[in-house]
């Protein structure tokens, strides 16, 4: 599949770079500061897919020791240009040669696996990531839900893609971010809860929480669909190690 990389674009990269917690944003974030405290121990982070950092300055906030890796030269640059006192390093695709087996305590993963295209790429990367944490370490991987791709959003529209409707896990879809100047659509992959299940069972992981943030009434936020729908899913995992 022909599919690239939105972020390696100038333009896009410095205005994403610009977003930090706004709208539909705010839900992926909201829950994460107790979820990572119920089921982490250890300070020792990576942030797999940082792109700008924003992700990566959010766990430094929360007292880890945080390394962000991604495979857009332009979002490392820009992650660095905000934060030039924290650790962003620039990786080929799945390739965590670089970090010691083992080396880690929380895996977080943050809207990256909608952008990896293939079955093959999600399942290398998955692979690489439960190398690179402790035995008794915890993957944090959030993702859109397909029902994102479906609706109307505080930060998001879709209603010039209807052929999203149609689409299967693994199929392109397309959606437009209402928070920057930039109106070009991202294109995403969809893929289902089924689809990623399956993909946990193969690489070695074990879930243990799933978790579907929705928006509250009293939230200084204009929802639309946020609070029956949930955008985003979190799905927090565990190495499965045989004895």
């Amino acid at each position: 599949m022909d599919f690239e990389n939105v972020y390696e674009d100038d333009f896009r990269a410095s205005e994403y770079a610009r977003l930090e917690f706004p709208g539909t944003y705010y839900l992926a974030y909201r829950d994460l500061p107790e979820i990572i405290s119920k089921h982490v121990n250890g300070t020792k982070a990576l942030d797999f897919g940082c792109g700008a950092g924003r992700s990566t300055r959010f766990l430094k906030k929360l007292g880890f020791n945080a390394i962000g890796v991604d495979i857009s030269k332009r979002m490392i640059d820009q992650a660095q240009k905000i934060d030039p006192e924290g650790v962003y390093r620039l990786i080929d695709d799945a390739d965590l040669s670089s970090f010691n087996d083992g080396s880690f305590d929380l895996a977080q993963s943050i809207f990256t696996f909608d952008n990896i295209p293939t079955l093959e790429k999600k399942l290398n990367n998955l692979v690489s990531i439960k190398r690179a944490l402790k035995p008794d370490g915890r993957f944090i991987n959030l993702v859109s839900s397909p029902e994102i791709y479906l609706h109307e959003w505080a930060s998001f529209s879709t209603r010039d893609f209807p052929e999203n409707r149609n689409a299967k896990s693994g199929d392109r879809v397309r959606i437009v971010m209402k928070d920057i100047s930039d109106k070009r659509p991202v294109e995403d992959i969809v893929w289902s809860d089924e689809a990623y299940r399956e993909n946990y069972l193969q690489t070695g992981f074990e879930i243990i929480e799933i978790h579907k943030p929705l928006g509250k009434k009293d939230e200084p936020y204009e929802w639309i669909t946020e609070t029956e729908i949930a955008p985003w899913v979190i799905y927090v995992l565990k190495p499965n190690n045989p004895e």
